[in-house]
């Protein structure tokens, strides 16, 4: 078993940094890869974010109204 850092992906060359709407799955959940697990809010709009790799969610490190940066960690998942 390994574990993957999900990060905030950039939508476009302007975007800096987004906000967390809410998480669609929890902590223990398992996830597969394209599966939308986040809402979240930058340049006015709100986009669903996928899992990057089919998994478990370990831990989730952003929580809803916390405004983070591109490529910054927001979960755990772990994979295999």
């Amino acid at each position: 078993m390994a574990e993957f850092t999900m990060v905030l992906p950039q939508y476009g060359m302007g975007m800096q940094d987004g906000e967390i709407v809410r998480w669609l799955k929890e902590a223990g959940d398992r996830v597969e890869e394209g599966e939308n697990m986040v809402e979240v809010e930058a340049a006015k709009t709100t986009v669903e974010v996928p899992a990057p790799v089919s998994g478990t969610l370990l831990r989730i490190i952003a929580q809803p109204g916390d405004t983070v940066d591109v490529r910054e960690a927001i979960a755990i998942i772990e994979t295999g």
